[in-house]
């Protein structure tokens, strides 16, 4: 079992930034190129269904926008993103869920893929 998870969203981090991708997630969600945000989060918040699984996960959770993951994991760059990883002790990582994946899933099929990759 992993010892932390971390999710990676295909997107910048920043308030200016997670305002123009709030509104191109209403206005255009078909290209709207981060869908992990797109499935755990609504407007302006976490899913509530979403925040109450993760917060009863047996590890912690963390998550990470594209430049940040960059910036912390930068043999990690090429890798395509939003992605899950799995995290050891050391800090090394494993993928977990794949962008295809994680592009096709919904809520609860993110959910489903979670707890069968655990």
């Amino acid at each position: 079992m992993p010892h932390r998870l971390l999710f990676v969203y295909n997107a910048a981090g920043g308030r200016l930034v997670g305002l123009k991708d709030m509104f191109h997630k209403i206005l255009s969600p078909s290209t709207y190129p981060c869908s992990l945000c797109a499935i755990t989060y609504g407007a302006t918040s976490m899913r509530p269904e979403w925040k109450e699984f993760i917060e009863k996960l047996p590890m912690p959770v963390g998550f990470l926008h594209r430049d940040e993951f960059v910036r912390d994991y930068p043999q990690w760059r090429a890798h395509p993103l939003p992605a899950a990883f799995a995290a050891s002790e050391t800090g090394a990582l494993t993928p977990l869920i794949e962008a295809p994946e994680m592009d096709a899933a919904d809520l609860n099929g993110l959910m489903s893929l979670v707890r069968a990759r655990l």
